[in-house]
């Protein structure tokens, strides 16, 4: 495999996420911005140049950084990608980050076991919650 520390390309962004079902949540209009806005990436390609996965940091990169689209194509997986892309990020993270910066995820149903290896965990008192803009708001 081939391990490049670089934002994905649009395209990449799009085999990727449509690869894993997820077209029916992404913005692909605004993709292009968003990863530009990236603070840190990571891509992962099979010798032929196909895409195999990516995982990005993004955040305001002195309190708060989240980890962002961890994904492996499904052809890909099982392969321990997944957990070199983490651990990649979270490598970059500790030299980056300063001391008590707050790193979050959101992990798919079922998922949460392979982030409880690097660290994440529920925390008593504080519940993760978010909001999606929809159309016209």
């Amino acid at each position: 495999m081939i391990w490049t520390e670089r934002t994905p390309t649009p395209e990449e962004y799009r085999e990727l996420c449509t690869a894993v079902d997820w077209q029916n949540v992404m913005n692909f209009d605004v993709a292009p911005e968003a990863l530009k806005a990236s603070l840190y990436s990571v891509v992962v390609h099979n010798p032929e140049g196909q895409i195999a996965g990516m995982a990005r940091v993004v955040g305001d990169g002195f309190i708060y950084f989240y980890v962002q689209d961890v994904v492996i194509h499904p052809a890909f997986q099982g392969q321990g990608l997944g957990q070199a892309l983490l651990g990649r990020v979270m490598e970059w993270i500790q030299n980056h980050a300063p001391e008590k910066a707050f790193v979050g995820l959101f992990s798919a149903q079922g998922k949460e076991d392979f982030y409880r290896k690097f660290g994440f965990e529920n925390h008593e008192g504080l519940t993760g919650m978010f909001t999606v803009v929809k159309p016209g708001h």
